[in-house]
């Protein structure tokens, strides 16, 4: 523990020394380290799909190089230092984990989900979802609402009956697809299915960005791959045709 108190002042102190002495740290805001730190937590996320320790590691560095700034900078405003921050999610903790710090039983991760949700509304919240947050991507947003609504209860009760909800979208997506003119409504149903899907995973125990996250690379993998065969070939990928392209893109699949 000693060892980790050491190593976290040290950070503090370089802080103090960077929000003094270096002339860009000196001007930062807590507007202008936003942008910033939403980058740094979708690197922390790639490397944790790629399973890349040691990267893990590096950004987990700077996030919380990133979360030490932001105190800094409440500190020299008088609104909140780094104590207060840690003192507040730790107060936090407490609260929500009766099983705990309590005399409440949870003995299986679900029961703690729900007991999670019902603490919140009593701290005030006038809805479950008030903690979603807007800026969400539409897809992360999609699974958070799903998660949060089902710890109090308002879930389905078997996947079967989630499967059915997506074919019924599927359906209802197709026949407005059939008709002219008609994007408004092609986008609600497709807004529909997409949110059944993600719902149908969700009872799958699949996260639904994290998988389509990792298409995305494999198909990223692919493609380059069909472009640097083609290169070997003197051809670029518009002087090929689809069943030449085909031929790489399945080698590429074995690889």
């Amino acid at each position: 523990m000693q060892k980790k108190l050491k190593a976290f002042e040290r950070l503090l102190q370089i802080m103090d020394d960077l929000r003094t002495g270096c002339p860009w740290d000196k001007e930062q805001t807590l507007e202008s380290l936003r942008y910033l730190t939403i980058e740094e937590v979708y690197e922390l996320s790639d490397a944790i799909l790629d399973k890349n320790m040691e990267e893990i590691k590096k950004e987990l560095g700077d996030l919380m190089l990133h979360l030490v700034f932001y105190s800094k900078i409440g500190s020299e405003t008088n609104d909140f230092d780094i104590a207060d921050v840690l003192d507040s999610i730790s107060e936090k903790l407490v609260f929500r984990h009766p099983h705990i710090y309590g005399d409440v039983e949870a003995n299986d991760p679900e029961t703690v989900k729900q007991n999670w949700e019902k603490l919140k509304l009593k701290e005030g919240r006038e809805s479950v979802l008030e903690g979603v947050p807007l800026s969400l991507p539409a897809m992360v947003k999609a699974y958070r609402i799903q998660e949060k609504v089902k710890g109090v209860g308002f879930d389905w009760e078997k996947p079967e009956q989630v499967w059915e909800k997506v074919e019924e979208e599927i359906q209802e997506f197709h026949d407005e697809a059939k008709l002219p003119n008609n994007k408004e409504k092609m986008e609600g149903e497709f807004g529909d299915l997409l949110f059944s899907l993600i719902n149908y995973a969700r009872y799958l125990d699949i996260n639904p960005e994290d998988a389509l996250e990792r298409t995305n690379k494999k198909f990223i993998k692919r493609f380059k791959y069909l472009e640097a065969e083609s290169k070997k070939i003197g051809k670029t990928l518009d002087e090929m045709s689809l069943a030449e392209m085909d031929v790489y893109w399945e080698a590429a699949k074995k690889l």
